[in-house]
């Protein structure tokens, strides 16, 4: 069974004048960036807004969700070579995969959530690496063998 479009929506629809962006989004008099970063099996969704620095990840403290010092540091770097750590307030969700994982997609969706609160300052963030997606991914298990390469342990007897 086809369903048809009403024609009346169809002509009402076409390209608004000033679309707001995805990108930008204004909630409660505030402007919020967003951005979204993938790394293996996870995905963050970060949105940044001005304010006095702070830096929630799924409702808990950065220092608070993520453990290792070494991660720590990797989700703030977008924003010390921004120079904005303590100018924006960051807010993230993310989910899957493990800690390293999640740490890297925070750190590519906060390298685009910059990006576009500041064009300006794209550069010092796309030299950093913030906007590159990493793009190593778990090889398949493949059949007949115990792994993705590693095989069965061979006996002679």
């Amino acid at each position: 069974m086809k369903v048809q479009a009403n024609p009346t929506t169809e002509a009402t629809s076409a390209a608004p004048a000033a679309a707001p962006t995805r990108a930008r989004v204004v909630v409660g008099g505030k402007t919020f960036f967003l951005g979204t970063g993938r790394r293996k099996t996870s995905v963050a969704r970060v949105r940044i807004v001005v304010g006095e620095g702070k830096f929630i990840v799924n409702d808990r403290d950065v220092n608070g969700y993520f453990t290792e010092v070494r991660d720590q540091q990797m989700v703030r770097a977008p924003l010390v070579a921004a120079n904005l750590a303590a100018s924006v307030d960051v807010f993230v969700n993310v989910q899957g995969g493990g800690f390293t994982g999640q740490a890297g997609a925070v750190v590519q969706g906060l390298g685009r959530a910059i990006s576009l609160y500041d064009p300006a300052l794209r550069k010092p963030i796309n030299d950093g690496g913030f906007l590159t997606r990493d793009s190593r991914m778990k090889e398949r298990k493949k059949y007949g063998l115990r792994g993705a390469r590693r095989a069965f342990q061979f006996s002679k007897r």
